[in-house]
């Protein structure tokens, strides 16, 4: 009799001893089999809750929220510095499933900082970016890249404002050149003006202005609008810009060599 009941208990132990590995609730520090320790809530065996974790291998510690074994909520990342030895906080912000997610602060190496909207790791939506060289943009950002509306400014005090694509100018935008005092405003594409108009902008107040301000330009021209089948022939008049759009360009240009060999004949 005594002999079954010890057989019975030692089929109840491998039961108790998992019971009593697995990990719920606050506790102490736990070192995983690389090195690595945690010190924080679990729920079912898996961070959850508030937890500090310390990877061996670099170093580096994250304190904040944890979910399902995930970081997820509110944290901070730093990294150990080799050479000194002290922390460097990289980042302090939203996490979802591990990476950085909603409203976070980035602070980079060479000391630029980035905050704003982040979206699986990577800048999206709508941020601030500090550059180290002086520079200062603000506005919508698509992984990783500056893409949609947003202003820079540069370190010399020139800025655009307007669209982006893939970390470019793209589409229509205004060029502010506050060192000459001038304003470009057109269209760009890959990051290069395309096609727009140039004017003085706050000349008199530049520090480096130019040798002569753009001058009026007087024009003779004639317009041809087609409503229809008519045409209007436009007089002298003085302007700065002139823009003129065709709404069918090879039928203007049929009806303008048909009227000079009417002309001519």
């Amino acid at each position: 009799m005594q002999s079954v009941t010890s057989e019975l208990k030692n089929l109840h132990l491998p039961a108790l001893w998992d019971k009593k590995a697995q990990k719920c609730g606050l506790r102490h520090t736990v070192f995983s089999a690389n090195g690595d320790k945690y010190t924080g809530e679990w729920k079912d065996n898996l961070k959850h809750g508030k937890g500090t974790q310390v990877w061996k291998r670099t170093g580096s510690i994250y304190s904040g929220d944890w979910k399902c074994g995930k970081r997820d909520g509110l944290g901070s990342y730093s990294i150990l510095l080799p050479e000194t030895k002290q922390y460097e906080k990289k980042y302090c912000g939203q996490w979802k499933h591990g990476q950085k997610h909603g409203q976070g602060k980035y602070f980079y190496r060479d000391s630029s900082v980035y905050e704003g909207d982040w979206s699986e790791g990577r800048r999206s939506g709508w941020g601030r970016m500090y550059y180290a060289n002086g520079d200062f943009y603000e506005g919508q950002w698509l992984k990783d890249q500056k893409h949609g509306q947003g202003m820079i400014q540069y370190a010399n005090g020139n800025w655009y404002e307007g669209s982006w694509k893939d970390g470019k100018k793209n589409g229509n935008g205004k060029f502010y050149y506050l060192d000459t005092g001038q304003l470009y405003e057109g269209y760009w594409v890959n990051g290069t003006a395309k096609c727009g108009t140039l004017s003085d902008c706050g000349r008199d107040h530049a520090p480096r202005p130019t040798k002569y301000s753009l001058p009026q330009v007087r024009h003779l021209y004639c317009c041809i609008c087609f409503y229809h089948t008519e045409y209007l022939k436009c007089s002298e008049y003085v302007c700065s810009i002139v823009k003129v759009q065709l709404a069918d360009m090879h039928l203007v240009l049929r009806e303008a060599l048909s009227l000079h060999c009417n002309h001519n004949g």
